[in-house]
C-alpha cells in the first residue's frame, strides 16, 4: 500500500511539473512582440526565484541599418535573478559596442525601440517600488539613451493598476508610443484605461494620451504613421482584433475590428502604397489558430486576408516590407506533440518566416526549429538580407537570445 501511495504521489508531482512547463510555454508564446504578453510577470513567477531559477536572455525588438543595429529585451543574469530590461548596440561586424541593463526597481523588460539621430529610445514596463514588486504590478516605461548607452531620461507612466508600453515610433516633434493600462482585478464604473496611445516630446514629457476599449483586456501592440495619420493595432475584449486610425493630434478618425483572433489579436503593421497590412492569428477553434495577414485600405476598410494553415497554435507576430515591396512576416508555430492519452498538452514551438508580394500571393514560407523551442520576435532588412531576432529554449531549461540571417530566398545564412 505504501508503494502504491508513493507511486501515486510521484505521478501527481510529475503531473504538476508538466502543468508548470506547459503554462510557462503557453505564456511565452503569448509574450512574443513584443511584445505583447506579460513576460515580466512570468519571469518573476518562473525565473525570479533563486532556488528554482532558469537562465533567460531574450530579444523583443530590433532597429538599425547596414552599418549598425541595436536590440532590446531582458535577461535575469543577476544575483537576485530579477528580470532586467536590457539594450545592446552592435557595429556592422556584429561586434557588441555596449550593453546596458536597466537597474532601477525590480523586474523590468523592454518591448520596443526606435532611433532618434544618435540616440535610442526604448519602451517597456517595470516594477518601480517594493509594493509594485510584491503585488506584481507594472508601470509603463520609456528610456532614452545617448550614443554611448548613457541614460538621457527615464520616465514611467500609468493610468490604472498594470501598465506597459509595447511599441514606439519617432515623429518630428517627439515619440508615439502604444501599450496598455488595465486593472489587475476586475473593476467597473471607470471607462478610462485599456489600449493606450501616448505622445511624448523629445524630453519625455507627455503631450497627450488616448485610450480605447476594455479596461480589463484591450491593448495596442504596434503602430504606424502613414500620410500624417497614426494607425494602431491590437485587441479589445473577446478575441477581437482591432485597427484604429488617429490624426496627428490623437483624434480617432476611424476603426474596424476582426472576429476572431487569439488573445494577442493584431500584433504587427506595415504599409505599401495605399494598403495597410496587419499580422496576427485567425481563430479556428479553441485549440487551433492559423497565422494570418489581413489587408485594409487607409480608411480601415477590410480588403482581404491571407491564411497560412498548419496544425496548431500558429500566428504571424511582426511584419516588415523589403526593398522590393514584399511583405515579410515572422511568427511562431506551436504543434501539440502530446498523445491523446495524456492529460496535459505538450507543445513544440518553431519559428516561421513568410514572404508575400503586395497582393498577398505567397512567395515562400519556411520554418525554423533547430532547438527545443524557437521564438521569433522581430526582423530587419540588412544589406539586402533579412535579420531575424528572438530566443530559443534548450534542454537544460535555459532561454538564450539569437540572431538568424536569411537570404532573399529565405535560406539560412548564419546563426549567432
Amino acid at each position: 500500500m505504501d508503494n502504491k501511495k508513493k507511486k501515486n504521489s510521484k505521478r501527481i508531482k510529475e503531473r504538476k511539473q508538466r502543468r508548470l512547463i506547459k503554462r510557462f510555454k503557453l505564456v511565452i508564446i503569448l509574450c512574443l512582440l513584443v511584445l505583447v504578453g506579460e513576460l515580466g510577470y512570468i519571469a518573476y513567477a518562473f525565473l525570479g526565484r533563486k532556488e528554482e531559477s532558469l537562465y533567460f536572455d531574450g530579444i523583443n525588438g530590433l532597429v538599425g541599418n547596414d552599418s549598425y543595429y541595436a536590440s532590446v529585451g531582458s535577461n535575469n543574469n543577476n544575483d537576485n535573478f530579477f528580470e532586467k530590461a536590457k539594450i545592446s548596440k552592435y557595429n556592422e561586424k556584429k561586434e557588441k559596442t555596449f550593453e546596458k541593463l536597466y537597474n532601477v526597481g525590480f523586474n523590468s523588460v523592454f518591448f520596443g525601440v526606435t532611433e532618434d539621430e544618435d540616440n535610442l529610445v526604448a519602451v517597456g514596463s517595470y516594477e518601480k517600488t517594493e509594493e509594485d514588486h510584491d503585488n506584481l504590478i507594472r508601470r509603463a516605461l520609456i528610456v532614452k539613451y545617448d550614443v554611448n548607452g548613457e541614460i538621457v531620461f527615464d520616465k514611467d507612466f500609468k493610468i490604472l493598476d498594470n501598465s506597459k508600453f509595447t511599441s514606439i515610433k519617432k515623429v518630428d516633434d517627439g515619440y508615439l508610443v502604444t501599450g496598455q493600462s488595465v486593472y489587475k482585478n476586475t473593476k467597473v464604473g471607470d471607462s478610462d484605461g485599456g489600449a493606450i496611445l501616448v505622445k511624448f516630446d523629445k524630453d519625455g514629457n507627455v503631450l497627450w494620451r488616448k485610450t480605447y476599449g476594455s479596461n480589463k483586456a484591450a491593448i495596442y501592440n504596434d503602430l504606424l504613421v502613414v500620410n500624417n495619420f497614426i494607425y494602431t493595432v491590437g485587441t479589445d475584449d473577446n478575441y477581437l482584433g482591432i485597427i484604429c486610425k488617429y490624426d496627428m493630434d490623437g483624434n480617432l478618425v476611424s476603426y474596424n475590428d476582426y472576429k476572431y483572433t487569439d488573445g494577442i489579436g493584431f500584433s504587427g503593421i506595415v504599409n505599401i502604397g495605399n494598403k495597410i497590412y496587419i499580422s496576427g492569428a485567425n481563430r479556428v477553434n479553441k485549440s487551433n489558430t492559423d497565422a494570418m495577414i489581413v489587408e485594409y485600405d487607409t480608411d480601415c476598410q477590410y480588403i482581404k486576408q491571407k491564411i497560412y494553415k498548419s496544425k496548431g497554435l500558429d500566428r504571424f507576430n511582426k511584419l516588415i516590407k523589403d526593398d522590393h515591396d514584399n511583405v515579410i512576416a515572422i511568427g511562431t508555430m506551436a504543434t501539440n506533440r502530446s498523445k491523446r492519452s495524456r492529460t496535459v498538452d505538450e507543445f513544440d514551438y518553431d519559428g516561421v518566416v513568410g514572404k508575400y508580394n503586395s497582393d498577398l500571393e505567397e512567395i515562400a514560407v519556411v520554418t525554423y526549429g533547430d532547438e527545443r523551442d524557437d521564438y521569433f520576435t522581430d526582423i530587419k532588412v540588412v544589406n539586402g538580407n533579412y535579420l531575424v531576432v528572438g530566443y530559443s529554449s534548450y534542454e537544460d531549461g535555459s532561454y538564450l537570445s539569437k540572431f538568424i540571417s536569411y537570404s532573399d530566398a529565405l535560406k539560412v545564412l548564419g546563426v549567432e
